[in-house]
């Protein structure tokens, strides 16, 4: 049986989840970004137990098909940029359906529909947040990034951030070492 649990994004959200599985006496096959998978049946009384628990944690237990679809739609975007090693060689458009088994366009019209924005900007958001991450682990210069999240050049990638920061990569790199030196003449 397949739970879908909403805000679940990290390893320690997927821990959450094991403790509390654990706990109801639960076994689980699979625990990924945004569901988990489960050999037996829950009882409505676990289910709500379950629910409750998760909550305290700021996770939530989803019940409704569409809010069920938004967060797998989110989980792979996440996944896809932020734990994957590679970007998908193919679209964007095609991997999120293959992986979800649905058309596209279906997807990107209850998307948007709900979240008030394309899937399109979501991927830029979390692909901005990808890039300011990898600038303040300092282990990639700009053009390594560029390619590392599939820009078409170093240029368009300075351009899609500054839209969405404000601030230039290296006016933002610069901040952070700015920061830093400050924190070391305390």
């Amino acid at each position: 049986m397949k739970l879908y649990i909403k805000y679940m994004v990290s390893l320690r959200c997927k821990m959450v989840v094991k403790d509390e599985l654990a706990k109801l006496g639960l076994h689980f096959v699979v625990v990924d970004l945004g569901y988990v998978q489960i050999t037996e049946h829950i009882s409505d009384e676990d289910r709500e137990k379950l629910r409750v628990n998760l909550l305290k944690s700021g996770l939530e237990l989803m019940e409704d098909k569409r809010s069920i679809l938004i967060e797998q739609i989110k989980g792979v975007i996440i996944e896809m940029i932020h734990y994957s090693d590679e970007t998908p060689k193919v679209n964007y458009s095609d991997y999120i359906s293959e992986k979800l088994n649905y058309d596209y366009t279906y997807l990107s019209n209850i998307f948007s529909e709900v979240k008030g924005i394309t899937i399109q900007q979501f991927i830029i958001i979390n692909k901005i947040e990808r890039v300011k991450e990898l600038l303040l682990y300092d282990e990639f210069n700009l053009t390594e990034i560029s390619y590392k999240l599939n820009y078409s050049s170093v240029a368009h990638l300075s351009n899609q951030f500054k839209k969405i920061t404000g601030l230039s990569p290296t006016f933002y790199k610069q901040l952070k070492q700015k920061r830093n030196s400050n924190l070391e003449n305390f």
